[in-house]
């Protein structure tokens, strides 16, 4: 039996504070830094906080799987699956930037069913359920909600980084060209950032499932939308490319710059 949501949701928000409360004395504190197999930074606090979440998840839910980007999988026959990532964008954790963030979501069936999006620094915190509205809490301001944006020539695009997307990149180019303005960098955060109506679409590359589950749950709470770049819905083990768009309507004239 699938535990209610609220429990779920209370249990995935105390997974969240317990990370925060291992990151936060870590950030600007020169921690040291390690390099994975993959030549990506690690830390100290990753790895930790990685490890507080899956205490409070496994007490609370002992039959449900677990799987961390730094300590694999546990239990992978149960059918519900959390999913997590301390510290998503641990390039911005370790220079000092407050665009990273803690990702948590919950699997069923391959399909995110629930997500969070937490800053442990700046205090806030989206909530996406499925069949649920976005909540969002922080002390900025910002309401849950992606804007109306219907002209791709109106629109603002952001991605992390140029290095992510690879052969991508001449794809992700024709869609700058068709875009008012583009960012570079967020993680996460700007993820948040277009539930909440600041930005229009983010396309990237070489996302792992725990980069891009949270997302989809608090993105289509928000009314947006997360695909991968052929609009097709993404499953784990899928081609890592993720576009998150706020005005569904935007989806067909995004597509056609990406193929």
């Amino acid at each position: 039996m699938t535990p209610d949501t609220d429990s779920l949701i209370a249990a995935a928000c105390a997974a969240a504070d317990v990370a925060g409360a291992v990151i936060r004395p870590f950030f600007r504190a020169g921690v040291v830094t390690d390099q994975k197999a993959d030549r990506s930074p690690v830390t100290i606090a990753d790895r930790t906080a990685e490890q507080a979440m899956r205490a409070v998840l496994t007490e609370r839910f002992p039959g449900h799987g677990v799987l961390g980007e730094e300590f694999g999988l546990d239990r992978p026959e149960a059918p519900l699956r959390w999913v997590l990532d301390p510290i998503d964008g641990t390039r911005a954790f370790i220079t000092g930037r407050p665009t990273f963030g803690t990702l948590i979501a919950l699997f069923q069936d391959d399909r995110p069913i629930l997500g969070i999006i937490d800053q442990p620094v700046t205090g806030e915190r989206w909530i996406g359920a499925e069949e649920r509205r976005t909540v969002f809490r922080g002390p900025y301001g910002g309401t849950a909600g992606c804007r109306s944006c219907p002209v791709l020539s109106d629109a603002e695009l952001s991605c992390t980084s140029p290095e992510m997307l690879g052969g991508d990149l001449p794809r992700w180019e024709r869609l700058r060209r068709a875009v008012r303005r583009n960012y570079w960098g967020g993680d996460c955060y700007a993820h948040g950032l277009l539930a909440l109506g600041q930005i229009d679409i983010i396309a990237e590359s070489d996302m792992k499932v725990w980069d891009w589950g949270p997302l989809v749950p608090v993105i289509e709470g928000a009314g947006g939308s997360v695909t991968d770049w052929q609009g097709q819905a993404l499953r784990p083990g899928g081609d890592g490319r993720v576009l998150s768009v706020g005005d569904k309507t935007l989806l067909p004239a995004i597509l056609r710059e990406l193929n």
